[in-house]
């Protein structure tokens, strides 16, 4: 008897669903605890499930596009010492199992609006490649848009009739599948009633029946935030389509549907609407370039938190009016304090940096200047102000940057932000980072100090107002009145939301905190 454990997804923060964008398994494979088995996808990052007890896959409930919850059972293990159990059968005794049939699956090229034929430009499959239910296949183009033709059905790709620069017409035949069929069931025994057989069919039936009349009722509205599943979602992406484009949207209560993508793209394709890059960038797409024609070149796929982080960082760079400030504050004093507390930071075992300090100077430089701890309101018609001070610190990792968030900046004192730092940094640079753990920042600080540079633009972590950079610190000579004197000086750059953030206050904020680098006792006032 088979012993099934459920692998539940995890803790992930203040999201009340996640996209499946990765299945790394599959039903019959063996894991071990904290193996990868989902990658999970929020619009802040990724997030690998990690299997919670070692055994054999039994089933996999989730597929890609699916949205999931804390709690929900994705995964079904048996114990690795035990056979996955099959299905028992009541009323027939078989000695041979089902036999499985394969049937053949012909993809036609859709509506492609008014064109009598298109150009084939890309094939995106070979023959042996298992595809799934809306993989692009092949990309058309015509003399007004380009077109991704996805997959009707899952299998495996049997015959590719096709090539580039080919011609192809609506209803052509392009690529052939060989897919799993039904099982085809043993005959029953000669004494077997038919209509046991049969019998199971009626309610489906019925059900099916009665779902129609619910289903036609459906009325469409005008689209304000888009609602669309996340296989729509999926189909829009791999179509190329940005769904804030879409028009119409014929689903029940406003629901966008696959059918309204293909309408949407039929209209690009004759020239009646245009898919470009989402509202307000107005930036035509970098043309293509074949870089192997001028020597040796090599391709690496970018990681997930690379795509994640970029498609994020234009997003508000596209929306934000952004101006960045510069600043030099003298940390002398501060840099001979945060010496003397090193034989306290050894007894505690933990390193105490520059950073650390900036984190409590740049607190206090909030409670100074409110509208730095702020969010303009979606609508864009309101500030909101908030009263916690939590600071994200970005972190350059081996897969790219993630910003986890210090919470209660206020509250924690220099040893206890080194010791988070420390225990925080190992962990990103670990992947082991949760959503959450990235969630909830006023303000943050990218440092290049450990790394060198005299000055550079960090770009607003929108929907937060301000990010603050610092480079390396130097000796500069600073006139004190009567002469010069060597001074440790560091470099500070403010980027800010120019919406919510006027020159003036920026250059207030930036004087307040570099007076509470300079003095840093003042923190305490």
């Amino acid at each position: 008897m088979s012993n099934l454990i459920a692998v539940a997804v995890p803790d992930i923060g203040d999201f009340d669903e996640v996209e499946v964008i990765e299945v790394l398994v599959a039903v019959g494979d063996v894991v071990e605890v904290e193996q990868a088995l989902l990658t999970l996808e929020s619009d802040k990052a990724s997030m690998e499930i990690p299997s919670s007890a070692a055994g054999v896959v039994a089933e996999i409930l989730v597929t890609i596009g699916d949205s999931v919850a804390e709690g929900s059972v994705v995964v079904r293990l048996t114990q690795a010492d035990f056979p996955v159990a099959k299905a028992p059968a009541e009323t027939v005794v078989e000695k041979a199992p089902p036999v499985a049939t394969t049937e053949t699956i012909n993809i036609h090229v859709p509506d492609i609006g008014d064109f009598d034929e298109v150009e084939v430009i890309e094939v995106n499959v070979v023959v042996g490649d298992v595809v799934e239910e809306e993989q692009s296949l092949l990309t058309l183009e015509s003399d007004k848009a380009s077109m991704e033709i996805p997959s009707t059905a899952a299998g495996t790709v049997k015959e590719i009739l096709v090539a580039v620069g080919d011609q192809v017409a609506e209803g052509g035949l392009i690529v052939v599948l060989s897919g799993a069929a039904a099982e085809s069931l043993p005959t029953p025994p000669a004494d077997a009633k038919p209509q046991a057989v049969q019998q199971p069919a009626t309610p489906v039936t019925q059900q099916s029946a009665s779902a129609t009349p619910n289903q036609a009722v459906s009325v469409s509205k005008p689209m304000g935030h888009i609602h669309a599943s996340p296989s729509v979602r999926k189909f829009a992406r791999e179509l190329g389509v940005d769904l804030s484009t879409v028009k119409k949207a014929t689903g029940p209560k406003g629901r966008l549907l696959k059918e309204d993508i293909k309408s949407h793209v039929k209209q690009v394709m004759a020239g009646g609407t245009s898919s470009a890059a989402p509202v307000g960038s107005g930036i035509p797409p970098i043309p293509a370039v074949d870089f192997s024609k001028f020597g040796e070149i090599e391709e690496k796929s970018l990681s997930k938190i690379k795509r994640l982080t970029g498609k994020n960082l234009t997003r508000a760079w596209l929306n934000v009016p952004m101006v960045t400030h510069h600043e030099l504050a003298d940390i002398t004093e501060m840099e001979a304090f945060r010496k003397s507390l090193k034989a306290d930071a050894e007894r505690r075992g933990v390193k105490v940096t520059f950073l650390a300090f900036i984190m409590k100077a740049l607190v206090a430089a909030l409670k100074q200047f409110p509208q730095f701890n702020s969010s303009l309101s979606a609508d864009g018609q309101s500030i909101i102000y908030k009263k916690y001070y939590n600071i994200g610190i970005a972190v350059a990792t081996p897969n790219g940057l993630v910003v986890p968030v210090f919470k209660d900046v206020d509250k924690t004192n220099i040893f206890d932000l080194a010791e988070q730092m420390g225990v925080i940094s190992k962990k990103a640079r670990d992947g082991k980072l949760s959503p959450k753990e990235m969630q909830g920042a006023c303000m943050t600080i990218s440092s290049l100090g450990g790394i060198g540079g005299a000055a550079f633009t960090p770009i607003v972590n929108a929907p937060e107002v301000a990010i603050l950079g610092a480079t390396r610190a130097d000796i500069q000579p600073v006139w004190n009145g009567k002469e010069f004197e060597p001074r440790l000086m560091l470099p500070l750059d403010m980027t800010y939301d120019h919406r919510v953030i006027d020159g003036a206050d920026a250059a207030g904020f930036m004087v307040a905190l570099s007076g509470y680098l300079n003095d840093i006792r003042r923190v305490l006032l």
